[in-house]
């Protein structure tokens, strides 16, 4: 049995200039028979808008270990699925592999952890005409790995988010507060 029991992790990847395609990665990395498995096996029927799919790297190479993800936010039209179903499916899958083949994820125990990731993709996207495809794959793909990584060394630690109350703040709160 696994002896992660419950992981979470986020990160932002910034698009390259003119581009809409941030990335934003949430993830639960957890064993089967705890509190992200059973999420997981939860999240096996559909919901309106918010299409959940398995993490595949291509036709029949799904990830292990097994990986569900699910848009943050309704999917508008069939060219967002396309998108979230190829480009981004195919960067969180490549992610997870990476993360296993360079010691980020644990090779041993694999077989008892499951993840969840929810995605965030710009509705704007499918529409842009200028859409760079190579950019919404490298975002997703290093937002994915970084956030894997904080999952597994439970970053940022309490210590670093006290430390830096005062001088981090969210950017939508730029004008707003004043620290």
């Amino acid at each position: 049995m696994s002896e992660i029991w419950f992981r979470a992790g986020e990160a932002t990847v910034l698009a390259s200039e003119g581009q809409v395609t941030d990335a934003m990665p949430e993830i639960l990395i957890g064993s089967v028979r705890g509190p992200v498995g059973h999420a997981f096996a939860s999240m096996m029927g559909q919901s309106a808008g918010h299409t959940r799919m398995f993490v595949i790297r291509d036709l029949n190479q799904m990830v292990r270990p097994p990986a569900i993800m699910t848009s943050k936010v309704t999917i508008p039209n069939a060219a967002y699925v396309d998108l979230l179903g190829g480009v981004v499916q195919a960067a969180f899958g490549d992610a997870i592999v990476d993360s296993i083949s360079e010691g980020i994820l644990p090779k041993d125990g694999l077989d008892d952890l499951c993840m969840i990731i929810t995605v965030w993709l710009d509705p704007r996207c499918p529409e842009d005409p200028n859409l760079d495809k190579k950019d919404l794959y490298r975002t997703n793909y290093e937002a994915l790995k970084i956030a894997i990584g904080r999952a597994m060394k439970g970053e940022p630690t309490t210590k670093e988010l006290i430390a830096n109350r005062k001088t981090i703040k969210h950017y939508a709160l730029d004008g707003v507060i004043d620290y």
